[in-house]
């Protein structure tokens, strides 16, 4: 009810904010209309609807598997409060195994006496499908979880001979040299990311209670271990395969949100990244004095930095596949240059740091007249040219 809503001002009162906001979002639908349409989006296309915030609403009746999280504001107590937990627990994809409810109401006190009398037979007018696998013990289940998920990993890894970096480089990302292996392998590093979360998942739910889930001290010290390498190496991998997110192409975008939104002391520089891509930072910490095992790392340093830079080659291409192609053959003479040892170690980091350069801001090199300024000119100069 918004009759007698003016604030007589520009601005519009709280009430006349949330009208507005509620008509645009109906845009001239009838609410039951509107609500069918959300509630098919919200099952079907789950990609396109990831939150859906309802009042009273969708706790029976309604089947969504892909529905992961539920928030509980309201009070609610046996067969009610059953199903609503059952609505978000059931298993979907391979990637939800059970679902998240965060209880604003303490309600789950309510919900273990309910446990209690289930023998008693309270819910006999219950849904089986609601009840089924309900009652599991949950530390048994756990350690299921969390031996099946390092099993799987620790399958993936197991053709990689000797475990060490520069092989699992190699594994999960490829032959430098071949420019196709960096594509064909990633089936595999997705298969890492995703057994590897799984791991961190499982026994992040079990740190603290190790022993109760019947682990040894010596078990569970191995297993913390054990998660902490997997760990590691899937940031490895990210980084060797160019997987990660290099947020400094969203800098600008980012710096302008700071810029607006927030408000702190003047920052004092501590070390120098400003205008440094991926790469030149992995060169300086490769170059630091202090870095462990400097020899042993170097390989799996120059392959990591290889491989991001065919990355960029790669995915730049069809802008200006002319120089692209160039810069791919002075990568690939770069990579036989350090296979060979046709180049100490500086010197292959300095004349990959160009590359990249080269790579990553074609508008540095001399081979352009200045009139040339900007990629859509650069690309018909080098496509067209006789």
């Amino acid at each position: 009810d918004i009759k007698g809503e003016d604030s007589g001002a520009s601005n519009p009162t709280d009430k006349l904010l949330k009208y507005e906001v509620y008509t645009k979002m109906l845009k001239g639908k009838s609410t039951v209309v509107f609500e069918n349409e959300a509630k098919q989006q919200f099952i079907n296309e789950p990609s396109r609807m990831k939150l859906l915030i309802v009042v009273d609403k969708l706790l029976t009746g309604f089947d969504a598997p892909s529905a992961t999280y539920l928030y509980i504001d309201k009070s609610m107590q046996d067969h009610g409060l059953f199903q609503a937990i059952c609505r978000v627990n059931r298993i979907d994809t391979d990637d939800k195994e059970y679902g998240y409810i965060i209880d604003y109401k303490d309600l789950f006190k309510s919900l273990e006496r309910s446990i209690q009398d289930y023998t008693s037979e309270v819910f006999d007018n219950y849904d089986q499908e609601d009840v089924q696998g309900l009652l599991k013990d949950r530390l048994q289940e756990s350690r299921n979880r969390l031996d099946t998920a390092l099993e799987a990993v620790r399958a993936l890894c197991e053709p990689v001979h000797p475990k060490d970096e520069p092989n699992y480089i190699r594994f999960f990302c490829g032959n430098t040299e071949n420019p196709d292996d960096i594509k064909q392998t990633e089936e595999k590093r997705v298969a890492l990311y995703k057994a590897v979360v799984s791991v961190i998942r499982s026994y992040a739910n079990v740190a603290n209670e190790m022993g109760a889930l019947g682990y040894s001290n010596t078990e569970a010290e191995k297993i913390k271990e054990e998660v902490k390498f997997y760990s590691d190496l899937r940031d490895t991998i990210k980084q060797a395969s160019g997987d990660h997110v290099d947020l400094k192409r969203f800098e600008s975008g980012m710096r302008q949100l700071m810029d607006r939104y927030i408000d702190a002391m003047s920052s004092k520089k501590i070390s120098d990244f400003e205008n440094k891509s991926i790469v030149e930072l992995i060169v300086n910490l490769a170059n630091e004095p202090e870095a462990e095992y400097k020899t042993k790392r170097q390989e799996a340093v120059a392959e990591t930095i290889e491989n991001n830079v065919r990355k960029v080659i790669i995915e730049e291409t069809h802008a200006n596949p002319k120089y692209y192609e160039k810069m791919s053959r002075l990568l690939d003479e770069i990579i036989a240059q350090r296979k060979t040892e046709a180049l100490s170690y500086q010197e292959y980091l300095r004349r990959i740091i160009e590359l990249a350069e080269l790579v990553t801001a074609p508008q540095k090199t001399n081979e352009y007249p200045q009139s040339l300024d900007s990629p859509a000119k650069r690309a018909l100069y080098d496509n067209l040219e006789a």
